[in-house]
């Protein structure tokens, strides 16, 4: 995962927290910017346009789960991802969190790689709704890789690149659910049929063959098992 890539914004009232929090975000390499109040979250995701916020709930001027209720109503909020940080942990609290528009709620005290493996993971799904989003559509994206499986073509970096057909379908199978093990048997009944009669190492060739022409070094080895796409993020 390229953490840089992704813009964290941090909102609690408390400067210790800000700092603390900030500082360890920083250290696993995001790009963090804060607020301190509600009302200063919602002027900055305007501006900043973050991957992810993570806010206090009960803060001054505006608390959290009304300013996460106004954020989620901005144009291009909805794919926002939401965490609320708070000392509120009683039910009602996090009931309002999740009504809000929240995804996550957190309790403090959180040790830091705890929240960031949480952050991660949020990321993570995040990443795979747009893929599979894409893939219903027709098309895949991922990252400086396109699918288009209407004009069974592949697209790298503005280049065409024709796959035969069952590279094609290799491919576009493994990459319609990222990050789930496909068995070999299971790539067989996809891409050959239950009725075809094909070598044990046909899919071995078809990956690498896949390899070779793309250079797609997501496409991970389980061994004894079978094939995996694992995104870039």
């Amino acid at each position: 995962m390229n953490n840089e890539n992704h813009k964290i914004l941090l909102v609690d009232d408390e400067a210790d927290v800000l700092e603390f929090v900030g500082y360890n975000l920083k250290k696993e390499g995001y790009n963090v910017v804060t607020a301190s109040n509600g009302r200063e979250a919602i002027d900055r995701a305007k501006s900043e346009q973050p991957s992810l916020i993570i806010m206090d709930v009960m803060m001054p001027e505006m608390d959290g789960i009304e300013a996460c209720s106004e954020i989620r109503s901005l144009p291009g909020m909805d794919d926002l991802i939401i965490l609320f940080l708070t000392a509120r942990g009683e039910d009602y609290s996090q009931i309002a969190g999740f009504d809000a528009g929240g995804d996550d709620y957190v309790t403090k005290p959180i040790r830091p790689k705890v929240l960031v493996s949480r952050i991660k993971a949020l990321l993570r799904r995040k990443n795979m709704g747009r893929v599979e989003e894409a893939f219903n559509e027709g098309v895949i994206q991922l990252s400086d890789l396109t699918i288009d499986k209407e004009r069974y073509i592949v697209i790298k970096e503005g280049k065409e690149i024709i796959l035969p057909r069952k590279e094609f379908e290799l491919l576009q199978l493994l990459t319609s659910k990222p990050n789930k093990v496909f068995t070999r048997d299971e790539i067989f009944s996809s891409v050959w049929g239950t009725d075809v009669v094909v070598g044990d190492r046909t899919i071995d060739v078809h990956v690498r063959k896949i390899r070779e022409k793309i250079g797609l070094n997501s496409i991970k080895t389980v061994k004894g098992v079978g094939y995996k796409y694992e995104p870039v993020i």
